[in-house]
């Protein structure tokens, strides 16, 4: 909405620097093929983009990729009521845990930080008296730019003590606008801050430099009742 009352509010200005291009595009939140990767090759060519995302009205100058692996951890199927399996995959799968928890990747970059790894779902077993022939695991990891995704599958495949480990897409790397690009240099002449997003948008898809603005705040992402402050008086204010 922030991006749209941009977009009329300069609409029928002339002599503009920049022809504006605005794109209201869906399936951000899966990245999918129907939403502004499907736009772009419709697009004319586009010399830096805005994304439309919650930063408090600051610059979003960089931006973490992401990889999604899902892991399996192998044992031995039984009985639970025979001998102790002493190949059960759920207790092998404690050293996978404490290994995704504890690993650290030496590349640590000025604008993103480390490289972030979570367990996000865990799935073991159907029945109360049936050790599981396996454990199967989901692993988000967070790319700063000091990595391509496929340096960190990589990785992951030669020392995560996972029986196997496959990366659901390669695609989604981070990115990042030089500090001295111009729509950079404008945003903190008025006084924005600069920094680097935790979080995956449609930049990372985007086939030109860009950056992510916008009024609300990230953290409230993906919760209830979402809302925008007294931000969005400063936005229109700037106008």
């Amino acid at each position: 909405v922030g991006l749209i009352a941009a977009f009329v509010y300069f609409y029928e200005r002339e002599n503009l620097k920049y022809n504006f291009v605005i794109a209201a595009t869906a399936e951000e939140e899966i990245s999918g093929e129907n939403g502004i990767a499907y736009m772009q090759p419709i697009l004319p060519t586009i010399d830096f983009a805005i994304v439309g995302e919650p930063t408090l009205l600051d610059l979003a100058i960089a931006e973490k990729g992401l990889v999604v692996f899902d892991g399996k951890v192998e044992g031995t199927p039984g009985h639970s009521a025979h001998i102790k399996n002493e190949d059960n995959p759920i207790f092998k799968a404690l050293k996978d845990l404490e290994w995704f928890q504890n690993y650290q990747f030496p590349k640590v970059s000025d604008a993103l930080g480390q490289v972030k790894m979570t367990v996000s779902q865990i799935h073991a077993g159907k029945q109360h008296n049936v050790v599981p022939a396996h454990v199967d695991l989901v692993i988000d990891v967070r790319v700063n730019d000091s990595y391509s995704n496929q340096e960190i599958a990589q990785i992951l495949q030669e020392n995560a003590p996972c029986s196997k480990i496959i990366p659901r897409s390669l695609r989604l790397n981070s990115s990042s606008i030089s500090s001295e690009h111009e729509l950079v240099k404008a945003g903190i002449s008025i006084g924005r801050k600069t920094y680097g997003s935790p979080t995956l948008s449609d930049q990372s898809v985007l086939s030109c430099q860009s950056l992510k603005l916008g009024p609300g705040d990230s953290t409230r992402s993906h919760s209830a009742d979402e809302f925008i402050s007294h931000l969005v008086v400063s936005f229109t204010m700037y106008s």
